[in-house]
């Protein structure tokens, strides 16, 4: 693969310096051209002060760094020019780059060589993504345990467990004319099997804690009509987002804004008051309330002396804050309570280590939910339940339910699990219009 050199622009404007970057075979050559005085033994890793002419005249003064591949972010020789970070200079920098062979990258293409030249696997390219559009402390630690290779180190356990059990069926496929020899107790593969497949379950099932950490919690606020609700929005945004009147159904839709406590982004949605009524634009608006309940991941009930409040259907997973509004304790208007209403909130917050592997993004939710039910099928192929009891009633114990698949079917069913876990981190992805999509999200310069 001989590339194109690229280059393009990776600071964001109006900073007193920008930084050009420069990637591919001739990107030292490049940047020599233009800056004659660069010193021909120019040494990896050090900044090297130069001036860069256009045409006759000086541009600017610059540093220059240098590295080598495959000791560089993309792999392959790169350049980082730092500049004055005027757009002009910069544009002008790009331009005469362009006029000495190089071409304008397109949006993720350096961190796209990075991952085709094995410096990243793809989740951890996908991470970078998520590093530099990160928010919050939370979603910070996220997506660097990713970048850090989190997600890849757990594939790689998995991929090892199903490579022995692929190698133990596989075994005796290769000696399938002794119809006697197994080298493997079918029970231990079953429980293997089940470890695994617990294993993918536990993945999957955790993105959608790590997705609301990583986007905001949601948080709806409802209630009857003129309880404080709009008012708490604003106290908790620290602004007038949402109007604020006396007259019921002042609320016509749902306001939504995201507020940071502690480092934890919660997605808070002012939603119109519920009651029963013939407005058919409130009724709307109304239903929209409900809506947004039923989506969220915590429901603040807000009540107030005297008023009835409206029944909700909420799930398992959701949680239900109450908060009496006008009293002692609660007074949306002026603030009072808002640090106890805080503390509950976080209380929710998922707990989490720097241990722990979250998955955030659903492209990789997607596989692994493809996964888990690829090696379902390997569970039940092996035929076997659970479905019996010892005499005691504690112990279950495993009985042949149905006819087993035989092993060449079996392994195939798990080469199956080996090849769609690889779609996470590249290793079965090879269309380039895949890669692509993937990449042409990211920003340009990265």
């Amino acid at each position: 693969m001989t590339p194109e050199t690229i280059c393009a622009i990776a600071t964001a404007p109006g900073g007193a310096l920008g930084i050009v970057r420069i990637s591919g075979p001739d990107a030292l050559s490049a940047i020599r051209k233009l800056c004659p005085s660069l010193s021909e033994s120019i040494k990896p890793r050090t900044q090297h002060f130069c001036t860069i002419h256009d045409g006759d005249e000086i541009l600017d003064e610059a540093l220059v760094t240098f590295f080598q591949a495959p000791n560089s972010y993309t792999g392959e020789d790169a350049v980082e020019v730092s500049c004055h970070g005027s757009a002009y200079i910069l544009r002008r920098l790009l331009e005469l780059l362009v006029g000495k062979g190089c071409r304008l990258a397109r949006p993720g293409e350096f961190t796209q060589r990075a991952f085709m030249n094995g410096r990243l696997d793809l989740s951890q390219a996908e991470a970078v993504a998520d590093l530099i559009s990160a928010s919050n402390h939370a979603s910070q630690r996220l997506a660097m345990s990713q970048l850090r290779g989190g997600i890849s180190s757990e594939l790689s356990a998995l991929r090892d467990h199903l490579l022995r059990l692929t190698s133990l069926l596989e075994l005796e496929l290769d000696f399938s004319d002794h119809e006697d020899l197994e080298f493997a107790d079918r029970k231990e593969l079953l429980a293997l099997a089940r470890r695994i497949h617990k294993h993918i379950h536990r993945l999957a099932d955790s993105f959608h804690a790590g997705n609301a950490l990583k986007q905001g919690i949601p948080v709806a606020i409802v209630g009857a009509p003129n309880v404080g609700k709009s008012t708490l929005l604003n106290q908790l945004l620290g602004e007038e987002r949402a109007i604020v009147s006396d007259i019921q159904g002042t609320t016509r839709d749902a306001i939504e804004d995201i507020v940071t406590i502690r480092d934890v982004s919660f997605r808070f949605i002012d939603t119109a008051g519920i009651r029963h009524t013939s407005d058919k634009v409130e009724q709307m608006g109304i239903e929209r309330s409900l809506s947004a309940a039923r989506r969220a991941r915590i429901v603040i009930l807000m009540t107030e002396p005297g008023v009835p409040y409206p029944h909700l259907d909420l799930r398992d997973d959701q949680t239900l804050i109450r908060i009496e509004n006008k009293t002692p304790h609660f007074q949306a208007k002026f603030g009072i309570g808002l640090d106890v209403l805080r503390e509950q909130l976080l209380s929710v917050v998922p707990t989490m280590t720097d241990s722990d592997v979250v998955v955030t993004n659903a492209r990789h939710y997607e596989v692994l939910c493809r996964a888990q039910e690829a090696m379902q099928r390997v569970i039940d192929g092996m035929g076997w339940s659970h479905d019996a009891q010892s005499s005691s009633g504690d112990t279950q114990l495993l009985v042949e339910s149905t006819a087993p698949l035989p092993g060449d079917l079996l392994a195939e069913d798990l080469r199956d699990v080996l090849s769609i876990l690889a779609e996470i981190t590249g290793g079965a992805i090879t269309s380039q219009e895949t890669l692509n999509n993937i990449f042409q999200h990211f920003c340009v310069g990265k």
